[in-house]
């Protein structure tokens, strides 16, 4: 029992550096899932949310939260996090909203697309990444 124990804490650390995310998600350094945030392409843009979408971008990943956003210049899709982090937030984004995001553009499935670092609604604010693009959920569940 002991042993099984101690085995179960030695697996601890791999899946924490993995970033293995509640629901199944990774958000990798490499592989399959690599973390395509890029701190050289971050910008802020200011608009109004068109729709607020739910999607799963592969099977067993956790669903994530994506905005449409329409700006002066564009429409684009803004790609917040898992679900389950953002729908537990005091920030709620909604249809309608209006937000300035600064993230990191970037080409998702051939279209431009924002990986949101922070989202900003009138006074309040939603922070999602650091710097360079690590998620802040990837420690959240152990500051709960």
């Amino acid at each position: 029992m002991l042993l099984a124990f101690s085995i179960g804490l030695l697996a601890v650390p791999t899946f924490v550096q993995l970033g293995m995310a509640r629901g199944g998600g990774y958000h990798r350094p490499s592989g399959p899932y690599k973390r395509i945030y890029n701190s050289k392409t971050v910008e802020t843009i200011s608009g109004t949310v068109e729709d607020v979408q739910k999607i799963t971008i592969k099977k067993g990943m956790s669903d994530g939260i994506h905005l449409i956003l329409k700006s002066d210049r564009e429409t684009i899709s803004v790609h917040l996090g898992p679900a389950w982090f953002i729908e537990k937030q005091a920030t709620s984004i909604n249809k309608g909203d209006q937000i300035e995001v600064k993230g990191s553009r970037v080409t998702f499935n051939g279209k431009p697309a924002i990986i949101a670092a922070e989202v900003q609604k009138g006074a309040e604010s939603l922070h999602l990444r650091d710097a360079k693009g690590s998620p802040v959920w990837g420690g959240w569940q152990r500051q709960q």
